[in-house]
């Protein structure tokens, strides 16, 4: 409480020490215009109405979060990089601010900084949710499908029928060439979320294999 409260007042001083920049209605207006430029797809001009903003705190936190959001929606990735780095910078244990830095990194494949950030998520809060969603995509993007199937599982013992954490032990299953066992966890899902068409791709991929794998087997046994 005592860290939460001194985050505040310092937020505060923040705000006073430039009072006179910009008033509590120009702030709010900003905001609201950036949101409304967001939700019709004009990332451009919601990153533009948050620059008076941006202009009179630089170091802001709540500023530099939203503009990692928006340079990333625009696959601006270095600047949202930068304004990720920012608000971390602001406050350094912000687990959000952490989740916003994976999303640049995971556009841009680079899967041992996802690895990196998350570690640092999960020291914090050891269950996050999306720390150990994206651990997990980090892992078996890097071929290391042992480690991502651990985390799948210490996941799913909590959140059993989790639609993402089961799709991802099923990916998991057949990097480690468990094809029978990632079918049956797939046709698992698909009972519970009929139309998961990420599920069907990957069991239809994994049923032809199958296929593939029993008709070679019986050819090589007949000759």
């Amino acid at each position: 409480m005592r860290k939460i409260a001194s985050l505040i007042l310092a937020f505060l001083w923040a705000v006073s020490a430039h009072a006179t920049s910009l008033s509590y209605q120009e702030i709010k207006q900003a905001y609201y215009r950036s949101y409304l430029y967001e939700k019709s797809g004009d990332y451009k001009d919601a990153i533009n109405a948050l620059m008076p903003v941006y202009q009179a705190y630089p170091n802001g936190y709540t500023v530099n979060l939203r503009l990692g959001w928006l340079y990333y929606l625009w696959k601006k990735y270095s600047n949202s990089e930068y304004h990720y780095g920012k608000a971390l910078k602001a406050i350094p244990s912000s687990v959000e601010a952490m989740l916003g830095l994976t999303l640049p990194y995971m556009a841009q494949g680079r899967w041992t900084d996802v690895e990196s950030i998350c570690y640092r998520i999960l020291k914090i809060d050891y269950y996050n949710y999306y720390g150990n969603l994206r651990l997990s995509a980090a892992y078996r993007n890097q071929g290391k499908f042992k480690y991502a199937e651990a985390v799948d599982r210490k996941m799913l013992a909590i959140y059993p029928t989790d639609g993402q954490f089961l799709l991802e032990l099923a990916r998991s299953l057949y990097g480690e060439g468990k094809l029978a066992y990632a079918e049956s966890i797939l046709k698992d899902l698909l009972i519970l979320e009929p139309e998961n068409y990420k599920a069907k791709e990957l069991l239809s991929r994994i049923e032809s294999e199958l296929k593939t794998k029993k008709s070679t087997s019986n050819s090589t046994s007949r000759n």
